[in-house]
Order: C-alpha cells, then structure tokens, then sequence
C-alpha cells in the first residue's frame, strides 16, 4: 500500500502533464477497503485533475465488475424507490450505465484496456465497459514499475488501429 501512495503522490506531483493533456484521473473500486493514507492520496491525485475532459486514465483497485455492477443496480433501484415510483423497467442497460464507477466525468466507451503482470485475463476488470472496439493489452511490466515506455507502444497500435479503421 506504501507504493500505491509512493505512486499516487508521483501522479499528484505531475498533475501538470496531465492537465496540459487533458487526462483526468480515476480510481475505481471499494474504496474503503484502502487504508486512510492510499485513500487520501487518490483524492488529491483526482481533485488535481477533476476539470481535464480530453482523456480519462481509470486505475482499479481494489475493484470487482460484480461489485461495480451490484452497486449501480442497486443505485437505479434506491432512485426509483426514492422517487416512490418503482417499476422495473426503469432498470435498463442506460440506467445501469449511468451508475457506474466510470460513469464518473462522462467515461466514453473502453478505448484501450491494459492488464499489467503478465497475466493472459481479464480477471473481472472492467467487464461491462469492455465493447467490440475496446482494444486488450496484456503486458509483462507489474503496476508499479508500468511507465511512459511501457505506454507509448500501446498508445501508437491504438492510434494505428483507429486510423486504419477510419481510413477502411
């Protein structure tokens, strides 16, 4: 949890870069499963970037699809409780949609999906925001050591496939 903060900090100390391209940052999860220091770290790293519209970075941790999923289930049916007007239609893939985490800042579809450590999975991360044009990169760096020179590769087969795409 100390390199999580070590990490956060870093980002909150850069929030220059990202502002001057725009990217706002969000972490998803259960937050309060985080100790309160890693908890405090992630406010200031978001509240430095909360105006940027350009580009969103989502980090999960410690986050679950089935969690995210519940809760924003759970939110559309709250909502229309509140409202004294339940009826189940009300509870659609929009309103699903519109109560979860990346919902946050107005989340476009998943363009780039990065899974660090190696692993060949999606292991619950993201499942619902994941679509047919969501491009997967499986990398070998672990999280903490994922850096500009991991990033920029994928970045450009992004950038090659879009413009591939609109070019066909």
């Amino acid at each position: 949890m100390k390199l999580a903060e070590e990490r956060l900090v870093e980002i909150a100390q850069n929030g220059a870069l990202l502002s001057q391209y725009g990217v706002r940052l969000n972490v998803l999860g259960h937050r309060e499963l985080l100790p309160m220091h890693v908890q405090v770290a992630i406010d200031k790293a978001e509240g430095m970037t909360r105006q940027n519209n350009r580009a969103i970075l989502n980090v999960c941790a410690p986050y679950a699809s089935r969690h995210e999923m519940t809760l924003a289930v759970q939110s559309v049916v709250q909502q229309a409780l509140d409202k004294g007007n339940f009826d189940s239609s009300l509870i659609t893939e929009q309103t699903i949609e519109e109560n979860l985490m990346t919902s946050l800042g107005g989340s476009p579809p998943l363009d780039i999906f990065i899974r660090t450590s190696g692993v060949k999975r999606l292991s619950g991360f993201l499942q619902w925001q994941c679509c047919e044009n969501t491009q997967i990169h499986m990398v070998d760096t672990y999280w903490p050591d994922f850096g500009l020179w991991d990033f920029v590769p994928i970045l450009l087969d992004y950038q090659r496939k879009v413009w591939a795409r609109s070019n066909s």
